[in-house]
């Protein structure tokens, strides 16, 4: 293992933003995998999934298990200065990096921090980020692929290699063309973006669900030989899914306390009540929510405060 750092700036009031990336393997070799956490500064969960990455793959070169001539290049955390000061955006401007791509290497700080990130990050044949959702709430693990056309189709396929339930694909709104992951595939690479249970938080049974499925992916793709833990396992049956087919319930003109009664990756039928809206000043129901459709919950917000119209469930259909 060799590291380094991959981009620093100075920041005021503190030390310099140093940027800190992880190589394993043949340096000189072809550049297999580059995997990124963090980009905003309450991705602990994050930060923490890629930070086993490096003990384990430490461990895996140790014992050989890295293929010969292949690279594999870990960055666990793009912004530690947001992370330092507990800001989930850059603090001074509120810019979100994973928003900020290409980049620009002149142009505003988030759009230079990720020049310098992709210019590194688009060598490497495939690319995993470790993402959340901009919602506060709980995920069924996944991974998420944004439809560019030929190169998305083939990383469709590809993510079955996760060896994870569900592999969703979207079409990218404008918003999204800013992103690492579409970034990724404009520049050739096939891009995955890892959802973990948890953001803010360590949940640790889904990070070891995250770690298990990136070395899963690597023993398929030839990057690792073998892997000395229960991600060798084979994979579960993983169903492609497009992320307009999740069944969304939403508030509607209620506000109030949200309780829920099932977790994420519960299975549930349609008709089940699934959540109440309570008044916020005597608790009185002001109204439940039932799941359309047979199915598992895939999100569940964790907000213990709603709003009119706002998502609060996402149910992956069984069909």
């Amino acid at each position: 293992m060799k590291s380094g750092v991959i981009y620093q700036m100075e920041v005021p009031y503190r030390e310099p933003l140093r940027i800190r990336g992880f190589q394993f393997g043949n340096e000189r070799g072809a550049r297999a995998c580059a995997i990124v956490g963090s980009t905003r500064g309450n991705e602990v969960q994050q930060t923490f999934v890629c930070a086993r990455l490096v003990a384990l793959l430490a461990n895996l070169e140790h014992e050989g298990m890295i293929s010969a001539g292949k690279s594999i290049l870990v960055i666990p955390c793009v912004n530690p200065f947001s992370m330092n000061v507990q800001q989930r955006f850059w603090p001074q401007d509120r810019a979100d990096i994973n928003r900020s791509f290409p980049g620009d290497e002149r142009g505003s700080t988030t759009e230079r921090i990720a020049a310098a990130i992709l210019r590194v990050a688009q060598t490497y044949e495939y690319g995993i980020q470790l993402c959340s959702f901009n919602q506060q709430g709980d995920f069924l693990p996944h991974v998420r692929i944004s439809y560019q056309g030929p190169i998305s189709e083939r990383s469709a396929e590809l993510a079955r290699d996760f060896g994870l339930p569900y592999v969703v694909t979207r079409v990218p709104s404008p918003f999204d063309e800013m992103t690492l992951n579409y970034a990724w595939q404009q520049s050739g690479t096939h891009a995955f973006s890892l959802y973990s249970m948890a953001t803010d938080r360590i949940d640790k049974g889904s990070a070891q669900e995250a770690t298990d499925a990136v070395l899963r992916f690597l023993l398929a793709r030839g990057v690792l030989t073998s892997v000395a833990s229960k991600a060798a396992t084979p994979a579960p049956t993983t169903c492609l899914l497009r992320e307009e087919n999740l069944a969304d319930l939403r508030t509607r003109r209620s506000a109030g306390f949200l309780i829920t009664t099932v977790r994420v990756g519960d299975r549930v039928r349609k008709g089940q009540k699934l959540a109440q809206v309570l008044d916020a000043f005597d608790t009185h129901p002001l109204e439940t929510l039932q799941s359309p459709v047979d199915g598992r919950v895939f999100f569940m917000r964790t907000d213990s405060l709603v709003q009119q119209h706002m998502v609060v469930l996402r149910i992956a259909p069984d069909a």
